[in-house]
């Protein structure tokens, strides 16, 4: 027998990718379609994505569950509610592309700056070029330790703390298409 993560089932996109369920992405989605509804400040995000992964830890029989099912859960959860606006504008959409800056940090060497931001740069071109509507990039603490080579936070990595930040909202501001992007 196969234990999944958390007891949630994997989902499963229309090309064919699987990933694993995340309540999170569901919140920010659930966000999105409140926002396209309306609702720019929706406070029930997060307690629909709640109740929706407790259907699917609890409920749920199988082990993949296909995006449309996922869908219909998130439109059920909605329309008993009183949102059906939110669920007209609801789409599972496709996952989140994650960018973990540690790992192009430890590419580029510690203490190579430029390195890594000409990494970043191609690599943000790549996900743009595939057109990526939400994008989490994560590590970021580790990522400016590292290429500060430092053990502990320190003064200046607070510098390049916000350089990295305001280095990714240019570079998203330009796009040709609309993205969502995170950074922790």
């Amino acid at each position: 027998m196969i234990a999944l993560k958390d007891d949630m089932p994997l989902v499963q996109y229309e090309g064919g990718e699987v990933t694993a369920f995340d309540a999170g992405w569901l919140t920010r989605r659930l966000v999105h379609a409140a926002e396209k509804a309306g609702y720019p400040q929706w406070w029930l995000a997060e307690h629909v994505a709640a109740s929706v992964t407790n259907y699917l830890r609890y409920r749920f029989a199988g082990n993949v569950l296909p995006a449309p099912r996922l869908a219909e859960a998130v439109h059920s959860a909605l329309q008993v509610i009183g949102y059906a606006e939110v669920a007209s504008h609801f789409e599972a959409g496709p996952p989140p592309a994650r960018v973990s800056l540690l790992e192009l940090a430890k590419k580029a060497g510690s203490g190579y700056e430029l390195a890594f931001f000409e990494l970043l740069a191609r690599g943000m071109q790549q996900l743009l070029a595939a057109r990526a509507p939400y994008l989490e990039l994560c590590d970021l603490e580790a990522c400016v330790k590292e290429l500060r080579s430092r053990k502990v936070w320190a003064r200046d990595c607070q510098a390049l703390r916000e350089e990295i930040v305001t280095f990714l909202r240019d570079h998203f501001a330009a796009a040709a298409h609309p993205v969502t992007f995170s950074v922790s």
